[in-house]
């Protein structure tokens, strides 16, 4: 499946990544690139979470 990922520059330089459909769905890196691989690590949890409690996955 593909997600959004909508990713913020913080103040402090970092970046924030959080998928929309995927409530609560957050992370950040230290770069653009740390981020990304952080949300994909965070996106994989959150639909293994989904599939183990029953909830349907988000399309």
């Amino acid at each position: 499946m593909k997600y959004t990922v909508v990713l913020e520059r913080e103040a402090d330089g970092g970046f924030v990544a959080s998928v929309p459909v995927l409530p609560g769905c957050v992370s950040q890196g230290d770069s653009r690139s740390e981020a990304l691989t952080n949300i994909r690590e965070a996106m994989e949890l959150y639909i293994e979470d989904c599939r183990l409690s029953g909830d349907a996955v988000p399309q």
